[in-house]
């Protein structure tokens, strides 16, 4: 313009975490590559602000460093600071307000953030920085947190069920106009089966390393030596091509006999027909609805029968969605309650997997070695050892969070202090899920090499599930005998005689205090030693 001097575009920061590497997350849908810059961060406070299972950090930093890679091949400028760069400062904080130095842009965008420690430190970042930080709406989810909570409202408790047939009909995913396909919402009394003996299930598609990943490996060996598990095994997509290939894969393979068998357990098969996609999705190389449209064209093409198709779409749909929208609609002070007054330690075995327990040792050491175990192992095994034998919530919770590569904390708190401990008091669930160790013998093949033998009731070759249940179930009884999902369970109780209750009483007392005379982890070395 004569006279004058050019107009220049403003210069943007978008900041993007570990686990939004999407290309159409809203920080970057209206990005100018050439004038923004995006900023993308390895940082030792969020590898370390719990010890997270190795592979779980391998995962995100490989997969950040792709996603690095596959922008700036579009010719994004992309400020990427590794972890062992020099100046790191080890937080996002920091490394925000370097990246604000060495570029001075007009404003900051990030994307709201999965967890409610991150979005408080955010709010900082809007007083402290000297330029404006705007923080957007995160369109990774198909339910926006405003229109969960509208949902939600003051009520105090809050069904899946209804906002999964919600879901349903918004999305328009397996309905016939108003209607459910099949004429009924959900077939999980369908989805319950047992392998039958010398099942073989499906060869998983690995991922082999590729240079960067190797890397990244190496990196994480040498620097959280002394985090819980392994990495030889590492096989995860860590690109959106990879992730796009193990959906299909999935779908294509899996998703047929997925519903049938997702219940079921087997020794040496940690997989089974599940999808692996967690991790993917968590970190935004996928998206849910691209997720459950796959799924719902295999039903629709006659590939998948409805109760397989059905039972997955409402993980993602239902759960995943409702889980997310608790999390935001209840925190922070959904993490601080503790309904069932739970204060055992966390035992040592679930770092070690050393237990007699053949379910809980297969559960842990395969946790260990994949960092990943199915959604039946993490409720009915680890988590029902937990409810029953009176785990402290905020120990529990913690060793979800670090041990599974999925795990970030508005998917894992709710699952777990809700689902799993029922320590919010019904909010989630109506009952607590506790079982004895029939369930677990009808599920999986664990019991028959078990030291314990699950057909006892008492004494010290008893199934500890077994009296461990009724114990639970006595020492609630004042807060849960009233639920009337456990009316059956409690007047099964009540026909008990006095002589019975003591010796379920004594055993309880035996193994519990077992577990409390385990060698305790180091002071803040908790997964000392049990790397690979």
């Amino acid at each position: 313009m004569a006279g004058g001097s050019a107009h220049r575009a403003p210069r943007i920061l978008r900041f993007v975490l570990g686990d939004q590497l999407h290309r159409r997350v809203s920080s970057l849908t209206d990005l100018d590559p050439d004038n923004d810059v995006v900023l993308i961060v390895e940082v030792e406070a969020e590898a370390t602000y719990v010890r997270h299972h190795k592979q779980k950090i391998a995962f995100l930093f490989s997969a950040m460093r792709h996603f690095a890679a596959e922008l700036a091949a579009e010719g994004i400028a992309v400020d990427y600071v590794r972890l062992d760069d020099a100046g790191n400062t080890g937080t996002f904080t920091g490394e925000l307000e370097r990246a604000v130095a060495r570029h001075r842009p007009d404003r900051v965008v990030v994307t709201e953030p999965g967890e409610w420690r991150v979005l408080e430190m955010m709010r900082g970042w809007r007083d402290d920085l000297p330029i404006p930080v705007e923080i957007r709406d995160d369109n990774r989810f198909l339910c926006p947190r405003a229109e969960f909570a509208a949902w939600a409202g003051d009520r105090r408790s809050l069904r899946m069920e209804t906002f999964y047939r919600g879901m349903r009909r918004r999305t328009g995913l397996l309905m016939e106009g108003p209607e459910p396909v099949g004429g009924q919402w959900n077939f999980d009394a369908d989805n319950r089966r047992r392998l039958p003996k010398g099942h073989v299930p499906p060869r998983r598609p690995g991922f082999a390393p590729d240079a960067i990943t190797r890397e990244v490996i190496d990196l994480v060996a040498a620097r959280f030596a002394d985090h819980f598990g392994d990495l030889d095994g590492f096989a995860w997509p860590v690109t959106r091509a990879d992730a796009l290939q193990a959906l299909k894969h999935f779908v294509a393979e899996c998703l047929p006999t997925f519903g049938d068998y997702q219940d079921a357990m087997q020794a040496g098969a940690p997989f089974l027909y599940h999808a692996l996609l967690a991790p993917a999705l968590n970190a935004g190389l996928l998206t849910p609805e691209e997720v459950c449209r796959a799924a719902e064209r295999a039903f629709r093409a006659g590939d998948v029968p409805l109760n397989c198709a059905e039972g997955f779409i409402r993980q993602i749909l239902g759960w995943r969605e409702y889980v997310r929208g608790l999390y935001w609609a209840r925190m922070p002070d959904y993490a601080r309650t503790n309904a069932l007054a739970a204060t055992r330690e966390l035992p040592w075995f679930y770092w070690s997997g050393e237990t007699p327990m053949n379910c809980l040792a297969q559960v842990v050491r395969d946790t260990r070695a994949n960092a990943y175990a199915h959604h039946i192992q993490r409720l009915m095994v680890t988590g029902n050892f937990a409810l029953i034998a009176g785990i402290a919530p905020a120990q529990v919770e913690e060793w979800y969070l670090i041990v599974f590569a999925d795990a970030f904390e508005w998917v894992e708190l709710p699952n777990v202090h809700g689902m799993v401990l029922w320590a919010d008091g019904g909010v989630m669930g109506s009952k607590p899920y506790a079982a004895s160790g029939a369930y677990i013998d009808r599920m999986s093949d664990y019991c028959g090499p078990c030291a314990y033998d699950v057909k006892r009731k008492a004494g010290p070759g008893a199934c500890p599930f077994n009296y461990l249940y009724w114990h639970f179930l006595m020492e609630n009884a004042e807060r849960l005998a009233g639920n009337p999902r456990l009316a059956m369970p409690y007047r099964t109780l009540a026909k008990m005689g006095d002589r019975r209750r003591a010796e379920i009483a004594a055993d309880s007392a035996r193994f519990l205090s077992g577990l409390a005379a385990e060698p305790a982890p180091p002071a803040g070395q908790l997964e000392l030693g049990l790397g690979g």
